[in-house]
């Protein structure tokens, strides 16, 4: 279990939405220190962040970020976009980009904070998955998260041994600029900041914040007809 208290975090896409409700969240609990990441670290609002600069799709700026805060004990993967891609419509290279910001961006941020953390004694890392990780949309956005959910499942193995814990965090519609056109209930950005950092307080594998993640989860054992009724017809 790691202590949010006294912690320093680093938290990825930390400017609006579930990554400034993190920020806040983490100062309330007594977090020593965070650094909020942006593309534009002007972004950042929060007096008591630490900006720093990052795309997570660009190496350079990862090794710049990691060397910046090397006093980091968790970090919470949260950046991600969804580019509304097709799978079979769309360019290639728009399906590349939701694998690149969900996949690859947070493997190449916590391959290069893992040494940080380890340095510092050992620690926590958070990744923000989907309830979309187990129910596929019809686009690269849940295939992408489906991915990381299977990567947070290796890290987690490969990382005991060090001493860094890994909770994947499952949400369905959160109340931020991405859901606008959405009309279906929302969690509020707020809500899912506390659990998440419940979950890594108490040591959990993983955290199923609202209703909707723990149906399509409780969902996975059984036929595909209880997923996609459209099977069904």
């Amino acid at each position: 279990m790691t202590a949010i208290k006294d912690s320093v975090v680093l938290v990825t896409g930390g400017s609006r939405g579930i990554g400034k409700a993190l920020v806040e969240e983490l100062y309330a609990r007594g977090a020593a220190k965070v650094y909020a990441t942006a593309r534009d670290p002007r972004t950042i609002t929060n007096p008591d962040a630490v900006p720093l600069a990052l795309e997570v799709t660009d190496e350079a700026s990862v090794t710049a970020a990691a060397a910046r805060a090397s006093d980091v004990t968790v970090l919470i993967n949260n950046a991600g976009l969804s580019s509304g891609a097709s799978f079979l419509d769309s360019p290639l290279d728009e399906v590349r980009r939701d694998m690149e910001a969900n996949f690859y961006g947070p493997l190449l941020v916590t391959r290069a904070f893992v040494p940080v953390i380890e340095r510092n004694g050992g620690g926590h890392i958070l990744n923000v998955h989907s309830a979309l990780s187990w129910f596929a949309d019809g686009g690269p956005y849940s295939a992408s998260k489906a991915a990381l959910w299977s990567q947070s499942n290796s890290l987690r193995l490969l990382l005991r041994p060090r001493g860094i814990a890994v909770t994947g965090l499952h949400v369905g519609y959160v109340d931020t600029d991405m859901t606008t056109t959405v009309d279906a209930p929302k969690t509020a950005p707020r809500d899912v900041a506390v659990a998440a950092l419940d979950g890594i307080e108490s040591g959990a594998h993983e955290v199923l914040v609202d209703e909707v993640s723990r149906t399509v989860k409780a969902a996975l054992s059984g036929d595909l007809t209880q997923l996609y009724r459209q099977l069904a017809a």
